[in-house]
């Protein structure tokens, strides 16, 4: 752990350094620029600062995957957050939350950051001191970087306009009258820059002390996976909501065609990114990879493993785990509770895990709840007082929701709940000793503040690091950083398995296959199995419509609270479905047992089609008549 600490520290200090003189490069400022690309110390100045635009994914106020959608809750003293705008409906066209079009209210400008890329591909080749294999991979990473940065825009906006040169100071007035290319271009642009690029970056960091962090050749593979799988998802692929959306010139900028091709192309990409990953040693994280000294359970060792998969730094499954915007401090002490009497600012313990997403989890028997024959759904809500072989999960002889038994492993390695268990943060060598929630009026993990509250009486426990602790007296929290997980192996897998079901009539084993490693990391039976012996819909695996709904909830289980959620949503079309019902929360305001589980509505979300892209800010309309709205806004 020291030497990830020093490697960390070593690439922070790298990037910081780097980027300081040429994050606030003014690309119109010809001398500044010229000075850039004198020699390789300076070039590589600005390399650093094509990186620095990367969206800041640990970061709450400026990352939307994290609470502009229905997983995570904050309370009303947030409500101007710009996520939380969102999640509220209250978006808005003339002056957008989480605006990357143009940098503002919580975004990043993308087009900034793609005409700096382009400055640095236009000029990089007149360094004169730059080895040529470091010319050959500065450019790769530029291209993939370029390409990344289009794409994240085409996820919120559709169709935009690609800019594949840098526009020159004295162009012309017109010449900035740019169109928004259709959307079929948008992609096909993105994948081809991808395509120019993966062939010169390497399978894997040689220098870690100043290197991680940096695009390989898995990133750029797996990112055109998820490239290829969103274009061929009913969002982008035959969808009529968006036949409207035609410029000024006539052109329809939105296909309404479904085009089936999509899907088998996406499964080629994905499978060859699988092959790229392991060839680069990349592997789910398993239970086997734990390094422990104590003498824990399996069941212990499961739990950490589930927590490790996403939480430990640089572990055997990132693809790509993103150095800007880590994992820190700000984000964690938002979703950490109160294990014991604190400081009053220690930690905020105000971002809510929503209960759509604790029931969109399985039971211990791998089925959704709602299927599950020996699942007691309809009594969900009651009590039930925790057992001996609760143990693990559940304080013995407590008394919480009955929704809280008898799930899976991920339900208690990503959540935490009023008398759930704990483990790590401080307590790890005896495993029989844990932390254990109490968060009822009152007691420590209770609602603090104003501030201070997890509405819902959930925490997103797979955002902290097992790591984290905090000092004995409780005036200080330690957040273990790590980089976020923008892209596993997992995600792969289950993109596997969701591209070769679309393009079957019905699922075959290859499908079952992908999805049944990821279960089976998990503790589950394979799909076939769990559904013939628990579900009340036995054959729910053998059709193409019940295995896409099993592969979907499998998604949105095993990438809860990372953005993987939000996205895919948006993308199968289904946000409508999900963000238009309440958020509930137990009556975390209550001391005695029967008052506190007691079903509240927190706020009522809505959502329409308009909300699946964003609005574009209406004065670059005004300036551009060109680029017209998205339709609704």
């Amino acid at each position: 752990m020291k030497k990830i600490k020093l490697i960390y520290l070593l690439l922070i200090i790298t990037l910081i350094t780097s980027c300081n003189d040429y994050l606030d490069v003014v690309p119109d400022n010809v001398a500044t620029i010229d000075n850039a690309f004198t020699d390789r110390y300076n070039a590589e100045k600005y390399l650093a600062t094509c990186y620095s635009y990367l969206p800041n994914f640990g970061g709450y106020n400026n990352n939307p995957t994290l609470i502009a959608g229905d997983e995570l809750w904050m309370p009303e003293k947030y409500k101007g957050v710009y996520g939380a705008l969102i999640a509220r409906g209250n978006q808005s066209a003339t002056s957008p939350s989480l605006d990357y079009w143009r940098g503002t209210n919580g975004g990043k400008n993308m087009y900034q950051a793609i005409r700096s890329c382009n400055i640095f591909l236009e000029r990089i080749t007149s360094v004169p001191d730059l080895r040529k294999d470091e010319l050959t991979r500065w450019i790769a990473e530029v291209k993939f970087l370029k390409a990344y940065f289009h794409f994240y825009l085409i996820r919120m906006y559709g169709p935009i306009h690609i800019t594949d040169q840098s526009i020159p100071v004295s162009a012309e007035t017109q010449a900035t009258k740019v169109y928004r290319d259709p959307v079929n271009d948008c992609f096909q642009y993105v994948i081809d820059l991808l395509d120019e690029s993966i062939s010169d970056l390497p399978l894997a960091i040689q220098i870690s002390k100043t290197e991680l962090g940096r695009i390989t050749k898995p990133i750029a593979v797996g990112i055109k996976a998820r490239v290829m799988i969103t274009w061929a998802s009913p969002l982008f692929n035959g969808n009529p909501d968006y036949a409207s959306l035609v410029d000024n010139k006539g052109t329809q900028l939105f296909p309404s065609n479904y085009d089936e091709e999509r899907w088998q192309k996406a499964a080629e990409a994905t499978k060859e990114a699988i092959e790229i990953a392991h060839e680069a040693g990349i592997k789910l994280y398993q239970p086997d990879d734990v390094e422990t000294p104590y003498n824990w359970s399996d069941t212990t060792v499961m739990k950490v493993a589930l927590r490790n998969r996403v939480s430990e730094r640089w572990n055997v499954e990132g693809i790509w785990a993103s150095t800007t915007g880590m994992v820190g401090h700000e984000l964690q002490h938002h979703v950490q509770p109160r294990f014991f009497a604190l400081k009053e600012n220690s930690v905020r313990s105000n971002m809510a895990a929503t209960f759509n997403v604790v029931e969109s989890y399985y039971s211990k028997n791998g089925v959704p709840i709602e299927e599950d024959k020996n699942f007691d759904f309809e009594n969900r809500y009651k009590r039930k007082k925790a057992e001996y072989p609760d143990r693990y999960f559940i304080k013995q002889g407590e008394e919480t929701a009955v929704i809280n038994f008898n799930r899976e492993f991920r339900y208690y390695s990503d959540i935490a709940f009023d008398r759930s268990i704990w483990f790590g943060n401080g307590r790890s060598e005896n495993e029989n000793d844990p932390w254990w929630m109490k968060m009822r009026k009152g007691e420590f993990g209770a609602v603090y503040d104003q501030w201070d509250q997890g509405l819902t009486g959930y925490f997103p426990k797979k955002l902290v690091s097992e790591q984290s602790e905090f000092n004995s007296d409780g005036t200080q929290y330690y957040a273990e950083t790590y980089p976020f997980p923008v892209l596993r192996l997992a995600d792969l897998y289950l993109y596997y398995a969701e591209a070769l079901n679309e393009t079957l009539d019905a699922p075959n084993e290859e499908v079952y296959q992908w999805i049944d490693q990821v279960r089976e990391r998990a503790g589950l039976k394979g799909v076939v199995e769990s559904w013939r012996e628990h579900s009340i819909d036995p054959s729910k695996p053998t059709t193409k419509d019940g295995m896409r709904k099993i592969i979907q909830q499998e998604r949105m289980i095993e990438f809860s609270f990372e953005g993987g959620r939000f996205w895919d949503l948006r993308r199968w079309k289904r946000t409508f479905e999900f963000q238009n019902r309440p958020v509930l929360g137990w009556n975390v305001f209550a001391q005695e047992v029967e008052n506190y589980y007691k079903l509240n509505t927190v706020f009522v979300q809505s959502f329409t089609t308009r909300d699946y892209l964003w609005p574009i800010a209406e004065n670059e309309i005004i300036l551009n008549p060109n680029i017209i709205q998205n339709v609704g806004w």
